[in-house]
């Protein structure tokens, strides 16, 4: 199964830049959206259709924000919209499919960099997600948790670390949250295959020469239940896809 995760940052405005013929390229079986900011009204999902994609969406109740999404190609036995807390389904930040022998998990965590207000919004995510993972790893032991964490991990995820060192997405607690989510069950599915630096999945759009001098964050990431471990085939950072300010991330895994 290839599964990628990829923060759109609007599906309209990607597709406008060539998503549709990117992802036919791509041959994924299974896409995990975020940042969709639109309904299933909002546009034409014909082609997707024609690629032999299921569209499953959890969007924002604000128009024009957040969102996320599921295409599949393999038809899921359970789709699963929402996480069943009513502040994060307004925002639409997480769906899941269900499939045989794995679940795929799309998730939009909070940003914190608009104020203290949203930055203890995230703080409040990161608790309740935290536990909301670990019961559902329990009853759902393949698990893929694919998306964008809004989080650095470490020094080697980010471009300048010192410079950084007081800004949301690489604060200390938020770094202190990742450390303890892959130390409890889940495994960096790119880490376990690649320890190299300079691999980002988000440019600030301030200045256009910032992707191109490759300036970023790893903030996008498939986590994977410690038991899959074996399954995982590659992941890979796909940087040349440039219809949003992030990267996509894909990964395969194994069948058994």
């Amino acid at each position: 199964m290839k599964i990628i995760t990829y923060n759109v940052n609007g599906i309209r405005a990607a597709i406008k830049k060539g998503f549709i013929d990117w992802l036919r390229a791509t041959e994924a079986d299974v896409v995990c959206l975020q940042e969709i900011k639109a309904t299933e009204k909002d546009l034409d999902w014909s082609e997707f259709k024609k690629m032999g994609y299921e569209i499953y969406l959890n969007p924002a109740e604000k128009k024009g924000y957040s969102g996320t999404a599921i295409l599949t190609k393999i038809k899921p036995l359970h789709v699963e919209i929402g996480c069943g807390i009513p502040e994060y389904d307004f925002e639409g930040r997480v769906i899941r499919a269900d499939y045989e022998n794995v679940s795929v998990m799309s998730v939009y965590m909070p940003s914190g960099t608009s104020g203290d207000l949203r930055q203890n919004f995230k703080y409040q995510w990161l608790d309740d997600f935290f536990i909301y993972a670990q019961e559902l790893s329990k009853k759902i032991p393949n698990l893929v948790i694919c998306g964008d964490y809004n989080i650095c991990h470490r020094p080697i995820d980010i471009h300048n670390p010192k410079s950084n060192a007081n800004s949301s997405g690489f604060l200390p607690p938020e770094r202190d949250w990742m450390e303890k989510f892959f130390a409890n069950g889940y495994v960096d599915a790119f880490r376990h295959f690649n320890q190299e630096p300079h691999h980002y999945t988000w440019w600030s759009q301030r200045f256009p020469s910032i992707r191109d001098r490759n300036l970023g964050w790893r903030i996008d990431y498939h986590a994977v239940t410690d038991n899959m471990k074996h399954r995982l085939k590659r992941c890979v950072i796909l940087p040349d896809a440039r219809h949003s300010d992030h990267a996509p991330v894909m990964v395969e895994i194994t069948s058994e």
